[in-house]
């Protein structure tokens, strides 16, 4: 079985930061292969993993409108489940030990029910042949809602170190609750955390009612690899970082997931 990670947040928190380094994580300790989904309109999963994004759910939306225009018509003798998966088996970036799959942009105008009801049903058979799944959501859970994502087993909520963001977090945790997710665990991490963490902000976090996995302390490392277009993943094992989300991978994982 797999086990099914949903990074989201507010805007600007660190989620493909967190998103990366766990995947980091996983293909470090032999826990693979991952399937990584982008599931952000403003893709940046690719470039943390030092992988290729240009192909894209996105690109298929001239395929989406040719099949809509021409009244679903597909090549003779193949079934439109076939002719849409083969589009989507297209557009996977595959590796040794990480596979990606990037949403893109959201939609155009018009109804495409049946097509994400199509999209749903591949994503949910292509994550059974990984043994994780980590995606990295776009701020709120837009995608989630979709439904366009397997059953989630821990949904990591990313703050910043402000109310603003743990604010944020908690309407998330809300909306999935409203939302009847099948979620089985919601956790909080705090990312670009100072080394001393105030009491209040303590306070704020036991607020929340979401346990915390940890704190990820600010980095110079992150931006200058950002700059210099590396992969989060060629991070040292010696990075703050990337210990932090260790440690954070070990509960998040622990007991085979």
């Amino acid at each position: 079985m797999s086990t099914v990670v949903a990074v989201t947040g507010k805007g600007g928190t660190g989620k493909t930061t967190v998103s990366g380094l766990l995947i980091r994580y996983l293909t470090h300790n032999g826990k693979r292969p991952v399937l990584a989904v982008d599931a952000d309109p403003d893709s940046n999963l690719p470039e943390a993993l030092g992988m290729a994004g240009d192909r894209t759910l996105g690109t298929i939306g001239r395929a989406r409108q040719e099949f809509f225009d021409s009244k679903g018509d597909v090549p003779a003798g193949m079934p439109k489940e076939a002719f849409l998966e083969l589009r989507l088996n297209q557009i996977l970036v595959e590796s040794k030990d990480i596979d990606l799959l990037v949403m893109g942009r959201p939609e155009g105008s018009g109804c495409y029910c049946y097509i994400n009801n199509i999209l749903r049903k591949y994503l949910e058979m292509l994550g059974k042949n990984y043994p994780f799944v980590i995606i990295d959501n776009e701020a709120g859970l837009e995608h989630l809602s979709r439904r366009t994502a397997q059953d989630i087993d821990h949904l990591v909520v990313v703050s910043d170190y402000s109310l603003n963001g743990l604010r944020a977090a908690v309407r998330i945790k809300e909306l999935a609750e409203e939302m009847k997710l099948c979620v089985t665990t919601c956790s909080l991490i705090v990312n670009c955390a100072p080394q001393d963490v105030s009491p209040r902000f303590i306070e704020e976090i036991e607020k929340t009612g979401m346990p915390l996995l940890g704190f990820v302390p600010e980095n110079a490392s992150v931006p200058e690899y950002d700059i210099e277009e590396k992969a989060l993943t060629s991070l040292p094992d010696e990075s703050p970082v990337v210990a932090a989300v260790c440690d954070i991978a070990q509960k998040l994982f622990s007991n085979g997931g």
